[in-house]
């Protein structure tokens, strides 16, 4: 299909000026080899623990020979339940150079959750950071794992923040050791240390010949009900999405810095923080959560060249009192994905950048888990109000209407589909949604339904308006209100549920849940606390309902559906005198390090490694 497009991938005619290369072996294989041009940059950083390409490589290998010792085999599926931590991208590319398969579980997940993701995959093996141990042990033996590999959140740090960590945390730590080494699954828990330690067993060559074609990694997203699905994504995929973002951005060299504050278990943190940047020789500087209230230390502690986000990581950046009067040349590019960033908000990060001594304009990009997240972006200097940027390289966009393959004028609005090397293969054993998600037109190519609706200029450019299907994005995260009323709908007291978003002044949107009862007089406060504590049990905690509220009957729509957009609007009437209580956002990982530690790094001191 020929569009008359002027961006930097096409010329005036709508051919593609520039088609990229990508390698027939897998994701372990492209950095193996992209390292070999920049051994001595330093690969990542985790709070002063500096460690080299080289080193970097050697520590893959070490953890590859010890998931051969316990016996992984090709096409396994290993499970990685961690925030951004050394072990965890060391987990990562380990377990792909073996040839099995990462899947990717949320540390805050409920214990149920944990559960569905360690059966519908099969999982045999999991790496867990040990703050989580507990929810592993109260479900591990309704699953078919044989060894849980538990990682502390200090292990990689340097020997005088490891002191302070486990002087600040010595009871939390205690008990949550306690916890794993004295349970009934005891026998089952190996730290990280000692498993490392089982690769000296394993002295044979290590293949590492997978194809492009292999699934690398599984994420999880709501497919098109709602209910966590697994997007199994292929070498290709990932390895295209490297390549991709990193001609898309375009102004980025080897040895920029960029913060990974996206975590790993999230399409953006994996595949924009961690992969990208290891495939152009950069530095991951890895977070294990990300706090508001310590933001402005990390950027003056790291000074990163790079930051990637969603909006209100930005918004919390403007509101830091303590960047007041601080300058940023050393910031060469702000992206912002995961959400919509409204016109408004980007004018005033703009100038905040601008006041702060950084010659850059924030750049909105746009993606989702199913192409293994980012595929639009906002080009250099040439942004467009209320547009979320143009496809990137050897990526098709095209609006059709809803569920069809009949694509709509330049201005007109529908869906927006995708195809390219980064559409997913698939949903993991859910050939229905599959079907229902890819499509192949009569163009031969295969599209990405997104179930989002927007529209394309006659110049290529892409705007994003709104969802098609029923969703609420916080900080980011997308949440599906279907999945949460299923789940509450599923406590023995409720007789239906309804979950809609309400307006939050930081993370945007929040759940609430309506809630009527089986028995009316069962309205207090007992109830509402078996009913939170039966949704923290079976959710995800950044999924959590913010707020609920009973009521005697739900409004209905004339076919006696659930009309949810006049719940709504009634919330949105409230939303003027809605009080929220203080909130630090420590959702996108697990609260594991105590914002005072921050104050301790000294990122100057190389450690032993570098000397």
């Amino acid at each position: 299909m020929k569009k008359k497009i002027k961006t930097p991938w096409y010329d005036n005619y709508g051919n593609m000026k520039k088609h990229l290369e990508y390698p027939n072996f897998s994701v372990y294989k492209l950095i193996e080899y992209t390292s070999s041009k920049h051994l001595n940059n330093i690969s990542y950083n985790y709070y002063g623990t500096k460690v080299t390409y080289y080193q970097f490589l050697k520590q893959i290998d070490e953890a590859a020979r010890a998931f051969k010792a316990l016996g992984i085999k090709h096409k396994e599926i290993v499970s990685i339940c961690m925030p951004n931590t050394p072990e965890a991208i060391i987990a990562f590319y380990a377990i792909n150079k073996i040839g099995a398969i990462s899947n990717m579980i949320h540390p805050l997940s409920g214990e149920n959750e944990i559960k569905d993701f360690l059966n519908n995959s099969n999982s045999r093996y999991i790496i867990v950071i040990d703050i989580a141990l507990e929810k592993i042990d109260n479900i591990v033996n309704n699953t078919k794992i044989k060894n849980i590999i538990s990682v502390s959140v200090d292990n990689s740090m340097p020997n005088p923040l490891k002191i302070a960590y486990r002087t600040m945390n010595a009871y939390k730590t205690a008990v949550n050791i306690y916890k794993a080494f004295n349970s009934k699954n005891s026998d089952l828990v190996i730290k990280w240390n000692d498993f490392i330690k089982l690769g000296r067993r394993y002295t044979k060559e290590i293949e590492d010949n997978f194809s492009e074609k292999e699934i690398a990694t599984i994420l999880y997203s709501g497919g098109t009900s709602g209910a966590p699905k697994g997007v199994e994504l292929t070498n290709l995929n990932v390895n295209a999405l490297a390549m991709q973002s990193f001609e898309a951005v375009a102004n980025l060299r080897e040895k920029d810095k960029v913060l990974a504050i996206m975590p790993i278990f999230h399409g953006f943190g994996l595949g924009v923080c961690i992969h990208t940047v290891q495939y152009f020789g950069g530095t991951s500087i890895l977070l294990p959560q990300f706090s508001a209230k310590t933001f402005d230390k990390l950027i003056k502690k790291y000074e990163p060249n790079v930051l990637v986000g969603v909006p209100t990581l930005y918004e919390a950046l403007l509101k830091n009192k303590n960047m007041n009067n601080y300058e940023m040349p050393f910031l060469k590019c702000a992206i912002s994905g995961g959400d919509s960033l409204s016109i408004e908000l980007k004018r005033k990060i703009d100038n905040f950048f601008k006041s702060h001594g950084a010659n850059i304009q924030i750049r909105e990009g746009y993606g989702l888990t199913e192409c293994a997240s980012a595929s639009c972006l906002t080009p250099v200097n040439s942004y467009r109000e209320g547009s979320i940027g143009i496809p990137y390289p050897d990526t098709y966009y095209k609006i059709v209407e809803p569920q069809t393959e009949k694509e709509l004028p330049y201005g007109q609005e529908g869906e927006i589909v995708i195809s390219g090397p980064t559409v997913m293969h698939g949903y993991l054993k859910s050939r229905k949604e599959t079907r229902e998600t890819l499509k192949k037109h009569k163009d031969g190519r295969i599209w990405l339904y997104t179930g989002d609706q927007g529209l394309m200029d006659k110049d290529g450019f892409v705007y994003y308006k709104q969802r098609i299907k029923r969703m609420i994005v916080s900080s980011g995260y997308c949440i599906y209100p279907q999945y949460i009323e299923n789940v509450i709908d599923g406590h023995k007291d409720v007789l239906m549920s309804c979950v809609i978003g309400i307006s939050h002044p930081y993370k945007v949107q929040v759940a609430k849940a309506f809630i009527v009862l089986k028995d009316p007089s069962k309205e207090n406060d007992e109830t509402l606390q078996s009913i939170k504590e039966h949704c923290e049990k079976n959710l995800s905690r950044f999924s959590w309902p913010y707020e609920y509220e009973f009521r005697d009957e739900l409004p209905k729509t004339l076919v006696g559906k659930v009309a949810y957009n006049v719940l709504i609007h009634e919330e949105e009437a409230k939303n003027k005198n809605r009080v929220f209580e203080k909130d630090d956002s420590k959702t996108i990982t697990m609260e594991v390090i105590s914002d005072d530690i921050i104050d301790k790094i000294d990122d100057e001191k190389p450690n032993k490694e570098e000397k």
